[in-house]
């Protein structure tokens, strides 16, 4: 009797799942970021003892997280790229600042971008971002809350040394979209208001849970405030100054 040979059968190999769209805006796939040409330094070795600089060139790189994250040579060169002719401005309505209408197209342009990636029912009004900075900065772009601690609130959108950590923490509350930046890094007006309203959608998914519904807009202003950590009064002050300025920048003409 002859012996049937079996024939090993080769597992079907599965396509690697596809990896998520990134926005247009965007210059790497996504889990991966952008980074610019810089100079490049090279240790000392036989051929070159004293070391060598060369030129790195703009090319896309792995993030370790492996998911959506932005990069500060990426955030400021999408804001040059994609900010300078876009349809939906805030009112240019200064609201009594020397910086009021300097950063319009800067606001409007992260305002589109978080809009686009993270899809709100009711999409956040740039007029909504400008009277929250009026209100926390004055405008001004290298504040520091406390100017005896490094930590302290800083920039355009007063974000915290524990607010920036939270953004670059694949680990932590938020799951996808991050941002890595330095503390230096939100003294810059893109990127502190990049940041700053990634955060802004966190707040309210954080009031949406607090508050077992879905949180208006208005509630997410309140909650990156922290008027429940201040008292009524306060919180009241806080909330009152915020609605003068988001009113009349909706009254205005553009």
């Amino acid at each position: 009797m002859s012996r049937l040979k079996s024939k090993k059968i080769k597992p079907i190999k599965k396509p690697p799942p596809k990896k998520p769209d990134v926005h247009p805006w965007r210059v790497c796939p996504y889990g991966e970021h952008w980074v610019k040409t810089h100079p490049l330094h090279i240790p000392p070795s036989k051929t070159h003892p004293s070391g060598e600089i060369t030129t790195r060139h703009e090319h896309c790189a792995h993030t370790p997280s492996g998911k959506d994250q932005l990069y500060p040579d990426e955030i400021k060169e999408i804001s040059n790229q994609h900010f300078s002719d876009l349809k939906n401005l805030p009112c240019s309505l200064a609201l009594g600042f020397a910086n009021g209408g300097k950063y319009d197209d800067v606001i409007a342009g992260w305002t589109q971008y978080w809009n686009d990636i993270l899809k709100p029912v009711e999409p956040l009004d740039p007029n909504m971002v400008k009277a929250l900075i009026a209100t926390e900065s004055r405008f001004l772009p290298s504040l520091l809350a406390d100017k005896k601690k490094q930590n302290s609130a800083r920039g355009l959108m007063q974000i915290t040394n524990a607010t920036r950590k939270i953004l670059d923490d694949p680990t932590g509350e938020i799951k996808d979209h991050y941002i890595t930046a330095t503390r230096e890094d939100l003294n810059d007006p893109s990127i502190n208001i990049c940041a700053g309203i990634r955060w802004l959608f966190r707040k309210k998914a954080w009031a949406s849970k607090n508050l077992n519904h879905e949180a208006s807009w208005e509630d997410a202003v309140a909650a990156y405030k922290g008027t429940s950590t201040v008292t009524p009064e306060r919180a009241k002050e806080l909330m009152g100054r915020f609605r003068e300025k988001y009113e009349a920048l909706k009254k205005c003409k553009k």
